[in-house]
């Protein structure tokens, strides 16, 4: 995927709670630095299936959104003292796969998602599995081993 004359190219990262999230954050970030690129967070917001009185649906769901704004604000402390990058950040509602998918069909400027991959028993991850099943993916994903130490991620990077 070529990126046009003047535009620099975003290195697109899920951020989430999982332990594997650090690893990706980092290899895109070093990435990022390394090639002049951007960073762009996204953080998926997901509120509890409480339907019955929209007043408590209302208070989940900025719940999760300030739990998201929490999430992300801290990976982008990651990735400025790491890098000195500003990185863009993205909050999303809904299902992780829905948003993500969406996101990347909306901004053209995201070229490469980079995911890092589960290391328990469960496998890969659902977004991994999502990207390397038939059809997909939209843009190149990077999958870096979730177990990476900081040193071998700088090193590939």
């Amino acid at each position: 995927m070529d990126v046009p004359s003047g535009r620099k190219r975003k290195f697109l990262v899920v951020v989430d709670k999982t332990p594997e999230c650090h690893v990706a954050l980092r290899f895109a970030t070093r990435r990022a630095q390394h090639t002049g690129g951007h960073v762009t967070l996204l953080c998926v917001a997901q509120p509890g299936d409480f339907q019955q009185w929209k007043g408590v649906e209302d208070i989940m769901r900025d719940e999760a959104h300030q739990a998201a704004e929490s999430l992300l604000h801290n990976a982008a402390k990651t990735v400025n003292e790491l890098a000195g990058l500003v990185p863009e950040l993205v909050i999303e509602h809904g299902r992780p796969a829905d948003c993500l998918l969406a996101l990347i069909r909306r901004d053209h400027d995201i070229s490469i998602l980079v995911l890092a991959a589960g290391t328990g028993k469960e496998g890969p991850g659902p977004l991994v599995s999502l990207f390397i099943g038939p059809g997909m993916p939209l843009i190149p994903v990077t999958i870096v081993p979730g177990s990476l130490s900081d040193a071998a991620i700088d090193a590939l990077a």
